[in-house]
């Protein structure tokens, strides 16, 4: 298993993807940025399976978002004291909608969070919105991991309705794990507030100094979810919701996120569906892949529609077939590739005879020290034979996930109508406070270095719990069903994290 994390951290840590350390001194993120590839920045929720690349070219650079075995210190000792004035959070606009939420981000477009309210005082927490997982927790008011030092967190003290169920549970990420217990309590987002019972992590992995959440909301399409419970219980007309993800440089943050309905406001068109090949994974059929109209002959593809993982992860055949298309394109590795930075050439994705292209803002990075820029899909295959598609290609449309009819659906995103300024806050460190985020604005950006990535898709654990039943197998995302109210249906192959809950 080592030598897979070695390979993660390896093909995504090379340049800037799950960004670069946050906090470190000016001089040393340079440093650190012509050791990394340009994949180190965003996140992925999916574990590399072994058909990724190879090649020789990688070595071993252990990073703050490198899997690391549990003891392994990091590489940069001082990033908490650099770190503890807090995290910049680029705000979204309040969304009027019913039962909608708006969806912050980094800066850096690598993750994208809401603030939730926990038990009876409705303490608030930021929390990733992970479609490709089914585990939520957050970090717990015992944690004294070093990442939990300068979060919010939550425990027994802070909610009277808080009730520990005396369960131990696990989530591994290829990115980073956490360990903890299982309590039930409320958890209210949108205007909609249930019990269930979540993780509440003991102990969490140095990954998660990099980034400004405090916990994952699983939005997942299986059964005994935060979402599922809201649908048990009744409160939305739909079993569904729509999300629309803000891209940073565009100037302002109108992403939101709606439960039981979709926002009109927010797309224009019509919505194209295609159907989900899982009962649990937001996975589609892939009609193919063009390059300004030229198909690059891919087909018969699964892809993975993943809002925790921050770029778009190919099997390497796959990728190679597409930047043939590209002039100018090169790879060293067969998984990061450099184009021209002025490239004229469009990616599109096509589902259900649809196309949906990709901006060149998300698709070609800025350059590097060298000048060179890089493309922000990668030949690294997480999802068995499929395609990780996270929110370099979601920032680009609207996208439906519905429950009630087992299906996905993208249109076109309405242009904002406001282009003044998202404002930028800053979360107060908790290591002696609970204190939530802090209502001042910074009058500089966020920072840019800030999160190197995310890719928070789950795995489920190679041996069931006693007494844990087995979903139905699909041809590329059986899973088996866990504990902690989350079912999980996706390959240890496919998924990046595994869940065991005793």
């Amino acid at each position: 298993m080592h030598w897979v994390f070695v390979l993660l951290q390896l093909s995504l840590w090379v340049t800037n993807i799950y960004a670069s350390v946050l906090g470190a001194p000016e001089g040393q993120n340079a440093a650190r940025s012509e050791e990394l590839d340009a994949a180190s920045k965003g996140f992925v929720t999916f574990k590399l399976v072994k058909k990724a690349t190879t090649s020789g070219k990688y070595r071993p650079a252990i990073t703050p978002r490198s899997p690391r075995r549990d003891g392994q210190d990091i590489e940069d000792s001082g990033v908490i004291a650099d770190r503890a004035s807090g995290y910049k959070i680029v705000k979204a606009e309040d969304p009027t909608f019913k039962h909608s939420a708006g969806i912050d981000q980094d800066g850096t477009d690598y993750s994208y969070f809401a603030e939730v309210e926990l038990g009876s005082e409705a303490k608030r927490l930021y929390m990733l919105l992970d479609t490709g997982a089914s585990t939520t927790w957050v970090m717990g008011s015992t944690c004294t991991s070093k990442a939990c030092t300068i979060h919010n967190k939550f425990g027994p003290d802070d909610s009277k309705t808080y009730n520990d169920t005396g369960k131990d549970y696990s989530v591994e990420y290829g990115t980073g794990s956490v360990r903890g217990h299982v309590v039930e309590d409320s958890l209210a987002l949108a205007g909609l507030s249930v019990t269930l019972p979540f993780g509440v992590a003991n102990t969490t992995s140095d990954q998660f100094l990099q980034f400004p959440f405090d916990g994952i909301l699983g939005l997942a399409s299986s059964s005994d979810t935060w979402l599922s419970a809201v649908m048990d219980a009744k409160l939305i007309d739909s079993n569904m919701f729509g999300i629309s993800l803000s891209r940073n440089s565009d100037g302002t943050n109108d992403g939101e996120i709606v439960f039981g309905a979709v926002n009109p406001a927010k797309y224009t068109g019509d919505i194209t569906y295609s159907s989900v090949k899982s009962n649990s994974a937001w996975t589609i059929p892939m009609d193919g892949i063009t390059i300004s109209g030229e198909s690059a002959g891919i087909t018969g593809r699964s892809a993975y529609i993943d809002t925790g993982t921050s770029f778009v992860f190919g099997p390497p055949d796959d990728v190679e077939a597409m930047y043939k298309l590209i002039p100018g394109s090169s790879s060293s590795d067969g998984s990061s590739y450099t184009i021209p930075c002025d490239t004229d050439r469009e990616v599109a994705f096509t589902f259900s005879g649809e196309s949906w292209k990709v901006s060149s803002k998300d698709f070609v990075s800025g350059p590097n020290s060298d000048g060179k820029c890089t493309g922000n899909i990668y030949g690294i295959e997480y999802v068995s034979g499929g395609w990780l598609l996270g929110d370099v290609f979601l920032k680009n449309v609207y996208s439906v996930f519905d429950v009630d009819n087992g299906r996905i659906g993208f249109a076109a995103k309405a242009t904002s109508e406001s282009s003044k300024p998202s404002t930028t806050t800053t979360t107060a460190s908790t290591a002696t406070s609970a204190s939530a985020v802090s209502t001042s604005s910074a009058s500089s950006p966020a920072q840019t270095d800030m999160a190197s990535g995310l890719n928070g898709h789950e795995a489920p654990s190679a041996t069931e719990s006693a007494g844990q039943a087995t979903d139905t197998a699909e041809p590329d995302s059986s899973g088996v069903k866990l504990g902690l109210g989350c079912s999980i249906a996706l390959l240890a192959s496919i998924l990046s994290t595994m869940v065991v809950i005793v």
